[in-house]
């Protein structure tokens, strides 16, 4: 779980890094911040749905009370930074300390692991170029999908913020879908449960968090209203992981549905 909350949550939360920034470069808040939400909604809303009807995924007290609460308080956290329509650089500090903290806690935290065997890892040279490409891959193709959502929503005659909750998002949670599938076939959801909600704290305090000290993102009232929805989502979600300490596969199809639910908003305002 502790894997799946960091090492894996931060390289599947690598698109969403790149293509936010990248976008806070160019001035485009609303895919930055569009984007994360979007995302955030289709880890959870899709994702963990998917997973959750392929097989009931267990709950453990831990994640319930230590990163579901933070997942919630972050929500709420981000509605008070954005209450003035703007995430300032120093309110970005903020959830970038925020998130040391809990890395922190996670990595010198001491938990039972139950019968599961921690692997041993093998370091060998090849590993720092192909990290280096990865990385370079990344930045560029970010750039691409930034440059590309962006004649989308000309073309279409939609918003940037309709984009990149939407089609940029799909696109970088795709990383998040790779691995659940593979933590699903290998019967290891609880590295599954803990990427995705390890990757919506990653995105909502480091991604949003650095964008924002790079510089302060600014958004409009129905995108507010937006990410209103997205903490009752995330509300939904931590009362469904308290019942009976498992996410089923009922409530699986209840998270799906309150997903497209979400998209429809966007859509129709």
């Amino acid at each position: 779980m502790v894997i799946g909350l960091t090492v894996v949550a931060i390289a599947t939360s690598a698109p969403e890094f790149a293509v936010t920034v990248s976008a806070a470069f160019r001035g485009q808040s609303s895919i930055s911040v569009g984007n994360i939400v979007g995302s955030d909604i289709f880890n959870l809303g899709f994702i963990l749905a998917f997973v959750a009807i392929v097989s009931p995924v267990a709950i453990s007290k831990i994640l319930l009370k230590r990163d579901g609460a933070l997942l919630l308080g972050t929500g709420f956290l981000l509605l008070i930074f954005f209450y003035d329509l703007t995430l300032s650089t120093y309110e970005g500090i903020i959830l970038a300390a925020i998130l040391i903290f809990y890395v922190y806690k996670l990595v010198t935290g001491k938990e039972e692991i139950d019968d599961e065997e921690i692997p041993e890892g093998e370091f060998t040279l090849w590993d720092i170029p192909k990290f280096i490409i990865g990385v370079a891959l990344i930045i560029v193709s970010a750039n691409y999908l930034v440059d590309a959502a962006t004649e989308i929503a000309k073309v279409l005659g939609v918003s940037d913020w309709l984009i990149g909750i939407t089609i940029v998002a799909a696109g970088t949670s795709m990383p998040e879908l790779a691995t659940s599938v593979v933590a699903v076939a290998k019967k290891k959801h609880a590295i599954s449960a803990g990427n995705l909600i390890g990757s919506d704290l990653f995105n909502m305090l480091g991604v949003l968090g650095t964008a924002s000290i790079i510089k302060p993102l600014s958004i409009v009232q129905t995108e507010y209203t937006s990410l209103i929805l997205m903490v009752g989502m995330l509300f939904a979600l931590i009362i469904m992981m308290r019942t009976g300490w498992k996410i089923s596969r009922t409530e699986g199809i209840l998270l799906f549905l309150f997903a497209l639910i979400r998209w429809g908003f966007d859509f129709l305002f």
